[in-house]
This record gives structure tokens, C-alpha cells and sequence, in this order.
């Protein structure tokens, strides 16, 4: 447990000071948005496909992660909407508290998977974020358009699709996904680019978490921060605690999808949220408080599951 609280000192730092540089308006407000758009569009998929195009699935156990992150998302799919007569007054709110029990932070994931496991966990994790990526992102587009409000949907459903195909995040797995089944041999003034880019995602993406805090969209809001957080915290890394010792997926490859199962959920739940016709104060007050918890339980269940 301490091994694991001393890894989480250096991320709460970077997120604390973008919550503080954020606040202290140290940079113009307006940075902020194209640092989250530079490491959205640029620095993560850079990362993404410099590491899954030198990483071989061949001895990887690929299919029991597969499994295990399918059976564990659709399982809490079905939980949260069998739930919603209970948990969210309208369709918008349940948008929200299903992004924030299904949805993970990928900077956290990252960052944890690689100050615990080195180069290693950083591909295997990468791995496993390929999987994920996809079917969140499929699973919450059937959600917004079942539940998001229609008067607030400003991109439509083919337009969202487009933009699910194209999600940066997607693109740069198929791309690295490609490199890596594939013949073809990366140059290595391109393999050197793309690994200079990916390093500047990590440090970057935590700070933009920070910036994204919002403590005073809290109030109000606990009946949705609380059934999505047991998701998070309970639920997902329980599931998934059982789905990997069933499969007897040891090693690395189960503790890098325990620890994405324990993440908060991710800041870009907001953009959805406001694009799609979600309750962007629950979801922003999700997040927030989601962040700020994380650095509670995530030790206890390393401690526990790890």
C-alpha cells in the first residue's frame, strides 16, 4: 500500500498545481483549452501509437484482457440501467452517472502503470486502453442516444458517429495496432518523434485534469456522485478482481486492468456531456469529486485486489 501511495504523491502533485495554475490565472484561461486539445488530439495518440507499434501481441494473453474488459464494461452497463429508476430523475442525469461509472481516466492509468511497472506496464496498459477506448466510447454513444436530452444534442447521430470514428484516442490504437501486426518497420526519426511528443502527454494530461476540477459544482449533486463512484470504486475493480483470477491472468496484465477499473472517471465526460444533451453540472461535480476520491480508495484497493 505504501509503495502505491508513494507512486499517487507525484500524480496528486501535477494535478494539484493545474488545479492551482488554473485558479491563480498564472497562464491566460484560454491556454488551458489548447493544452487539453494538444494533448488530446496530438501528445496521447502520439504516445498510443509509438508504444503499441513496438509492442508484439504474440506471447500476450490479449484475449483473457479482452474478456475481462468486455464482461466487466457490459456488466456494469447493465447494473447502472437497471438501477436508473433509482439513481437519475431524467434521462441527462443517468447520462452522467453512467459516464462517470464506465468511463477511466487514461492519464492516471498511465501514469500509475508506469511508475509501478516501468516500460512494461506503460505497453501493457496501452494495450488494454485500445480495448477500452472503443467500447466505452460505442457504449455511451448508444447511452446519449437512448437518454441524452434531443433539444441539447447539437451534432446529431451520423455527425457523432464520424467523430466517434475519427476520436483521436481510436484512430491512434488502430494506427499502432496496425505498425504493430504489420511488416512494415517504423523509421527511427519517426519512431524518435513520436516518442518525444508521447512524453509530453502524461505530465500535460494530469495538469489538464487539475484545471478541469470544478469543487464548487459539488453541491447538490450527491445522489449522482455517489451511485457513480461505487461503480468506480466497488463495483467495476470488484468485477473485474473475480473475471481475472477466473481466467488466471496473472502478472502485469491483470494489475494494469485493475488499476484503469479504479480510476475516476475521465474529464472529457464533460465535453460529451455538453455536446450530447448530459447534465453537465452532476457530470462536472462526478468528476471533481470522483478525482478527489481516488486518492482515497485507490490505495485501499491496491491493498486489497494488487
Amino acid at each position: 500500500m505504501l509503495t502505491f501511495i508513494y507512486t499517487l504523491i507525484p500524480i496528486l502533485a501535477l494535478i494539484t498545481l493545474g488545479f492551482f495554475l488554473k485558479r491563480s490565472q498564472f497562464i491566460p484561461e484560454d491556454t488551458w483549452v489548447g493544452v487539453e486539445k494538444l494533448t488530446y488530439f496530438i501528445f496521447f495518440p502520439a504516445l498510443l501509437i509509438n508504444t503499441l507499434s513496438q509492442q508484439s501481441i504474440d506471447g500476450l494473453p490479449w484475449v483473457s484482457m479482452l474478456i475481462v474488459i468486455s464482461a466487466t464494461l457490459l456488466f456494469s452497463t447493465i447494473v447502472l440501467i437497471l438501477l436508473r429508476p433509482k439513481i437519475a430523475q431524467n434521462g441527462a442525469a443517468f447520462t452522467s452517472v453512467f459516464q462517470g461509472g464506465i468511463r477511466f481516466n487514461t492519464y492516471i492509468t498511465f501514469a500509475i502503470a508506469y511508475s509501478l511497472y516501468g516500460i512494461t506496464g506503460l505497453e501493457m496498459s496501452s494495450v488494454a486502453a485500445g480495448f477500452m477506448i472503443v467500447l466505452i466510447n460505442l457504449l455511451c454513444v448508444l447511452i446519449f442516444i437512448i437518454w441524452g436530452s434531443p433539444s441539447s444534442t447539437t451534432t446529431g447521430f451520423i455527425p457523432f458517429i464520424k467523430s466517434i470514428i475519427f476520436n483521436p484516442l481510436i484512430v491512434g490504437c488502430m494506427i499502432g495496432w496496425l505498425l504493430s501486426l504489420s511488416d512494415f518497420s517504423m523509421p527511427s526519426v519517426a519512431s524518435n518523434v513520436l516518442e518525444i511528443l508521447g512524453r509530453a502527454a502524461l505530465p500535460l494530461g494530469l495538469l489538464a485534469v487539475g484545471a478541469a476540477l470544478r469543487p464548487r459544482s459539488i453541491h447538490g449533486h450527491a445522489k449522482v456522485i455517489i451511485f457513480s463512484s461505487l461503480m468506480q470504486f466497488a463495483v467495476k475493480p470488484l468485477f473485474a478482481f473475480v473475471l481475472i483470477h477466473y481466467l488466471n491472468l496473472q502478472g502485469i496484465a491483470g494489475a494494469v486492468l485493475l488499476i484503469a477499473f479504479m480510476t475516476p472517471t475521465a474529464p472529457s465526460s464533460y465535453i460529451l456531456a455538453r455536446q450530447l444533451g448530459g447534465d453537465v453540472d452532476s457530470m462536472a461535480s462526478i468528476i471533481t469529486m470522483q478525482t478527489l476520491l481516488a486518492f482515497i480508495f485507490m490505495p485501499i484497493l491496491a491493498m486489497l485486489l494488487l
